[in-house]
């Protein structure tokens, strides 16, 4: 079968619109008129795309998912997971996990952790007068403003806490829409933060509600000036995932009811609370999500540069300029632990700044991009009784 890729995506989007076209015209017939949901699906699955050879059909996704490998081309996957029940079922076995591929293409590739080697590069842009935060997928911003939105966040200030709801779309930050992710919650005074996910990732799930990580910032009692520091505690990611042969959970999707008001109301009855997460233990609260000791992130100590006076972290180019919100996470773990090398420490989590309102975010495994941003995001409040 000879034809582009670009013939390929043009008659998808004919498709596309078409359907949309198709869908208004039976809103503005008479209720006599209206076509059955199940006849009107059974037509559109009978079309000429749909009744392509199956081996055919793989040829054809396989070939265009090699060679669109980044946003905003990668959106040609998702319009073929959009043609019909057959291509979504094949484009579904055919996508990977941000895991294996390194790429995220799916909303639910938010939720699932990162590459194990080559970090995804992400960067957020601030918005000071909306109060609003936005993920966006690449290196940099780019010249055309095409960049790939991933999560955007809106900051809520309230009589008790602030709130920092988490939505796949950058203009709708309501608890009820089918967009909500998650929310990060400041807990006390600045110095505490709990992250929420809409649906609990993988067999983390239980009955009893409560956050999925903690953010917890040390106090600086002597008031010696210096940097952050902080430790993460991953209730939903076991320890053990970083060790040889763990993993850590990946949801496969959505729930189908999305927007069920069950669904959201375990979250807004969540009491939440000031969790230690000091070296010393976790309190129950802290365990609520899993069962096994889970994994703790702590802060790279920067090192003092005496020529330059000041603090010091090597992100390889990455962040450009001073700021006591830049940081690197790093696992924290006993020597005792199996670990492939503690000397190595591997750098989970980097975050500084490029420019003025502009920052970017590298993650891997274990994380997922939604913590990551969340964790991001409780280095934007001002603390000073921490630095």
């Amino acid at each position: 079968m000879e034809m582009s890729f670009k013939s390929i995506v043009r008659k998808l989007r004919e498709m596309k619109d078409g359907k949309g076209a198709e869908r208004k015209h039976q809103r503005n017939r008479t209720r006599s008129q209206i076509v059955p949901h199940v006849a009107l699906s059974d037509a559109i699955e009978q079309g000429q795309w749909a009744n392509l050879p199956p081996k055919v059909l793989l040829d054809i996704i396989c070939r265009v998912e090699e060679s669109e490998a980044s946003w905003p081309a990668r959106s040609v996957m998702v319009s073929c997971a959009s043609v019909c029940k057959s291509w979504r079922k094949i484009t579904k076995e055919i996508i990977k996990t941000p895991e294996e591929c390194g790429k995220p293409t799916f909303p639910i590739s938010l939720k699932q952790p990162g590459p194990r080697e080559s970090p995804i590069q992400c960067f957020i842009k601030r918005d000071k007068t909306k109060s609003v935060y936005r993920l966006y997928f690449g290196m940099t911003p780019s010249e055309d403003e095409r960049d790939k939105l991933l999560l955007a966040a809106k900051r809520i200030r309230r009589a008790t806490s602030t709130d920092f709801v988490i939505s796949l779309v950058a203009d709708d930050f309501s608890r009820a829409s089918n967009t909500y992710v998650g929310k990060l919650r400041q807990v006390f005074l600045g110095t505490k933060f709990s992250i929420y996910d809409s649906q609990p990732p993988g067999d983390a799930a239980i009955q009893q509600p409560g956050p999925v990580a903690t953010i917890s910032y040390e106090l600086n009692v002597s008031r010696v000036r210096g940097p952050r520091r902080f430790r993460c505690a991953m209730h939903s990611i076991p320890l053990s995932s970083i060790q040889e042969g763990g993993s850590a959970p990946t949801p496969k999707s959505f729930p189908q009811l999305f927007d069920d008001k069950s669904f959201s109301a375990p979250l807004s009855k969540a009491k939440d609370s000031a969790i230690d997460i000091s070296s010393s233990g976790f309190s129950k609260s802290a365990m609520m999500v899993t069962s096994q000791e889970p994994l703790v992130l702590k802060n790279k100590a920067p090192r003092w540069h005496e020529q330059l006076q000041c603090w010091c972290l090597n992100f390889e180019g990455r962040v450009t300029m001073a700021s006591v919100k830049n940081f690197q996470l790093l696992a924290e773990v006993d020597p005792s632990h199996n670990v492939p090398d503690p000397k190595q420490e591997k750098i989970i989590l980097q975050f500084g700044r490029i420019g003025k309102d502009t920052f970017t975010m590298d993650y891997r495994y274990p994380l997922s991009a939604l913590q990551a941003f969340a964790i991001c995001l409780s280095s934007f409040d001002t603390k000073p009784a921490c630095e």
